[in-house]
């Protein structure tokens, strides 16, 4: 028998018997929530919840540890990194069209490119054949800090990774390629 002390966080429910004892309370309870789900009504698919439930919670830890770690000290969102690093890699492009790669809304990337150009990181500029269209470009200080904020980032998500080798990393790419290649055709 183990002398040491539970000190596992307690949710204050009973939880699958079966769960390892170091597992964090975000897995926890979605061990709990999905053994919930699969008696309660209306039916629910459990194998789906606990894939979004997953999914969900590494995006929010990823953009969290992201931001916290790389961006925010720089000044920046990850949103406005996510557009500096698109001009890096396109160029001059039209606000348009950053929103349609970006899945942002129209709205989200003229808010992110006003505060990028105050900052001085991108300017805007005519497009010549169009007197009312605009690109957007990296400014010389723009490109200096996609670079650093790049660099860094790899490292970054290099860490949160490692526990997945080359073909899983490869494999679980390509899964999540596909969801979104399918996704629901009524997205906006």
């Amino acid at each position: 028998m183990n002398s040491e002390p539970d000190t596992r966080p307690d949710l204050g429910v009973d939880l699958p018997p079966d769960l390892p004892p170091d597992l964090p309370p975000d897995l926890r309870y979605a061990a709990y929530a999905r053994e919930r789900l699969a008696g309660m009504s209306p039916a629910a698919d459990p194998e789906a919840f606990t894939l979004a439930y997953h999914l969900l919670q590494l995006a929010y830890l990823l953009v969290t540890d992201l931001e916290t770690r790389i961006h925010r000290p720089r000044g920046l969102t990850l949103p406005g990194f996510r557009l500096m690093f698109k001009l890096w890699l396109l160029g001059p492009t039209q606000p348009v069209r950053l929103a349609e790669i970006s899945a942002m809304s129209r709205s989200a990337v003229t808010n992110a490119v006003n505060t990028l150009e105050r900052g001085g990181l991108v300017e805007r500029r005519p497009v010549p054949e169009d007197g009312r269209a605009v690109v957007v470009t990296l400014t010389a200080a723009g490109e200096a800090a996609v670079r650093e904020a790049f660099a860094e980032q790899t490292r970054r998500e290099r860490e949160w990774f490692a526990c997945l080798g080359p073909a899983e990393r490869e494999q679980m790419t390509a899964l999540l390629a596909r969801i979104l290649r399918v996704r629901p055709a009524d997205l906006s």
